[in-house]
């Protein structure tokens, strides 16, 4: 039989006999002309491709294998995906009659195997109760490739893309078949795994021999699929870098693709880390963070892949190093797609290429660390893109949510929330003598922060706190950098130093906002969702701010999406039942705030910053609002991170710059951070997906961090116990 006649069989052939006859005999004189691809192989009515409204057939899971119907309807999935490497390969011959003639017999060789992997699992399943065609099948695989035009898109799209993935599907339930006992199905995968070896290495002699002398593996790779392949399709369960090596792909290729990430099929969300929404909301287009800040920012642009999923997307300046990523994916933490952005023309109004490249693909929502007009300029192209949230192509920054970012703001909705509420709270749920607002445990209302927006409104401010036997004052820049735009006022008069720095800020049009220095005990914060069914609470944490009120850590125990920092509640002890009232509080708190956010269109997540102090009779004062964040913060990444950590575990996220490196008597991160693993190896328990029982985990590149390092720490006790006084300022 001649070798297109013998394709024709396999390709047209409407029942499983005739595509799986295969004769002893074939030559391949006559290959004829190129053909088109067909819509849809030919196929017994039973076996014709499910519908796109038709109902999806799960995928069995390991932990399924006991049963052996799940077995069978597992090598069901197998069964249909060899029959369509079987069908693409007849496919392949008949589209490229002109092929090398050795390039040709290398398939039909691979083709005669497939179909004999095909036979094997119909005749396994078969045993197993489960019928070819009783379960709708896809043709994803068929409409994925077959659009090849040309022998390197056949070699790139099935030998390196879907057989490279068998090497990880065949050799994992290889495992599981035979974990549960189903030593004849563990045999044949086994069998199924040694040919796919070869079927990969076969692609890759040819895919070296085509591709562009010029390129590595990998870049030529990525450069030949088309969408919808991404060489994500080329991995599954249980990377396998043994059986790539055998195939022959080089250690940078097999690195690469461990360490890849894109969506298989779940619209992906777009998240980017831009940490200066408050600057370019106060400032507009004039905005420039200094060198150092600049630096923090690039340091820690991958923090977004800590917040979302692993189809999700996060957009970044470079890409994180591959020793990074496998070091996160050896913890258990899954890698989102990665994109870069590249630099950027300084006020370049022409939205970056990869920006551009991602507006033709569909999106799901998108998730910057802040709305503000920065990441509405760069995240504009790909409104029309959208399909799990609608926006305008031509939308504007909407100037509502402006005010929401300022802590003047802040300031008067905890006023308002205080004068409104106060009959809300029953005296004697205090143990305390003190009167007023004191004896319902809350910081007094004049202590409250107050607004102000020239020289003399401020000189009355400071007055009036010191009239009240308050002579330590903080005032702070209505909106700016978390502790980096604040003034303390320790002496008894201003420093002429000082009188220059608000009438700077008054003369910029800035509102400043003066309030008392209060002893704090304990930070925390509250962890919130605005989405369309209101705002919702997803959490507490503790956190640590150095005396300028710049962030150092937060942290997180067991439980903490529903109770509060246990030192928090320790602190308040002159209240009965401090957490049961905590949530009355916050849950007052919650519903008005929900309010404020519908009236002015914000939906996205929202941090409560609030803290316990110390009063001058020595009783506990709870300010329960110190600032609001629209935006993600540091304390809703720990809640995100406390998903890897195992069953009543402890968790720390810290920043560490260069002075606390110093202090700790290291010269660079890498180092610091090898000795803290050292002291802190991670350890890991429970099953089938192990948690983080103790550790560090290093969040950012340590190799190209040059102002901070991201660490989560992982412990069976509090992070925390004592009072946060006497932090060093750094």
């Amino acid at each position: 039989m001649e070798l297109r006649e013998f394709a024709e069989q396999v390709l047209f052939a409407a029942s499983i006999e005739e595509k799986l006859a295969s004769p002893r005999d074939i030559t391949d004189d006559a290959p004829g002309a190129a053909i088109s691809a067909p819509a849809a192989p030919g196929r017994p009515a039973h076996l014709t491709f499910k519908t796109s409204g038709e109902a999806r057939s799960s995928f069995p899971k390991l932990r399924e294998l006991e049963s052996e119907n799940e077995r069978g309807r597992l090598l069901h999935f197998f069964a249909n995906h060899e029959l369509l490497a079987t069908e693409l390969m007849a496919l392949a011959l008949l589209r490229f009659p002109d092929a090398p003639k050795a390039f040709r017999r290398g398939v039909l060789l691979t083709l005669r195997e497939e179909q004999e992997h095909t036979r094997l699992y119909i005749e396994r399943m078969r045993q197993c109760g489960v019928s070819f065609g009783e379960i709708p099948v896809s043709g994803y695989f068929w409409r994925s490739v077959s659009p090849m035009e040309s022998p390197m898109d056949y070699v790139a799209g099935l030998s390196l893309t879907f057989e490279q993935a068998n090497l990880d599907f065949a050799r994992q339930f290889a495992e599981g078949f035979a974990t549960v006992g189903d030593a004849d199905s563990a045999t044949l995968l086994r069998r199924i795994y040694t040919d796919e070896i070869a079927h990969v290495a076969y692609g890759l002699h040819w895919f070296r021999r085509w591709k562009d002398a010029g390129l590595s593996d990998w870049d030529a790779f990525c450069r030949q699929l088309k969408f919808p392949l991404s060489p994500q399709r080329a991995k599954g369960p249980g990377f396998n870098a043994e059986g790539r090596r055998l195939a022959g792909l080089d250690e940078s290729f097999i690195s690469e693709l461990a360490v890849y990430s894109r969506s298989k099929g779940r619209t992906p969300s777009v998240f980017v880390f831009n940490l200066f929404a408050e600057g370019f909301i106060a400032q507009g287009r004039a905005f420039s963070p200094n060198k150092h800040l600049a630096q923090i920012a690039a340091d820690l642009g991958n923090l977004p892949q800590f917040l979302c999923r692993q189809d999700d997307i996060v957009l970044v300046s470079e890409r994180p190093s591959k020793p990074f990523l496998e070091e996160l994916r050896n913890a258990g933490f899954p890698l989102p797609e990665f994109v870069e952005l590249g630099a950027q023309e300084s006020g370049s109004k022409t939205p970056p290429e990869a920006i551009q490249r991602l507006a033709v693909r569909k999106l799901g929502r998108l998730r910057p660390w802040a709305w503000s007009p920065d990441s509405l300029e760069l995240l504009a192209p790909l409104f029309g893109s959208l399909t799990g949230e609608t926006r305008a192509p031509d939308s504007a920054f909407n100037q509502k949510i402006a005010p929401l970012y300022s802590k003047a703001w802040s300031a008067d909705f905890l006023r308002e929330w205080m004068a409104t509420t106060a009959g809300e709270w029953d005296d004697d749920e205090i143990a305390s003598e003190a009167d007023g607002d004191e004896r319902r445990g809350f910081c007094a209302l004049d202590e409250v922060g107050e607004p102000v927006t020239n020289a003399d409104e401020a000189m009355r401010a400071i007055d009036r706190i010191r009239a009240r036997g308050h002579h330590r004052i903080v005032v702070k820049e209505a909106i700016g950098l978390a502790g980096g735009n604040a003034l303390r006022l320790w002496e008894p008069g201003l420093l002429e130093g000082q009188k220059h720095w608000m009438a700077n800020a008054f003369l910029a049009g800035r509102t400043l906002v003066v309030e008392p220095w209060l002893e704090r005990e304990h930070d925390f914060s509250i962890q919130l969702e605005m989405g369309a069914e209101g705002l919702k609470i997803c959490g507490h944490t503790g956190l640590v701010n150095d005396l300028k009120g710049q962030f150092i850590a937060n942290f997180a125990g067991p439980d903490s999406a529903r109770r509060f920092p246990a030192a928090v509640l320790k602190s308040l002890r002159g209240w009965r039942d401090p957490a049961k009232r905590l949530h009355r509080i916050y849950e007052s708190i919650r519903g008005r705030l929900e309010i404020k956010l519908r009236t002015v269109g914000y939906t996205g997540p929202v941090g409560i910053d609030a803290f316990v102090h110390r009063a001058r009779d020595g009783q506990a004062r709870l300010k329960p609002v110190v600032e609001i964040n629209p935006r993600y913060t540091m304390g809703r990444l720990t809640l995100e991170l406390m998903r890897r950590c195992a069953p009543g575990g402890h968790g720390e996220f810290r920043l560490i710059n260069r002075a606390a490196l110093r202090d700790q008597g290291f010269s660079d991160f890498q180092t610091f951070l090898d000795a803290l693993r050292e002291q802190r190896p991670l350890q890991f328990e429970g099953a089938p997906i192990p948690k983080i029982q103790e550790g560090v985990v290093c969040l950012n590149d340590p190799e190209r961090a040059q102002a901070c390092l991201a660490i989560f720490t992982i412990s069976r006790t509090p992070a925390w116990e004592g009072p946060r006084q006497g932090l060093r300022e750094s």
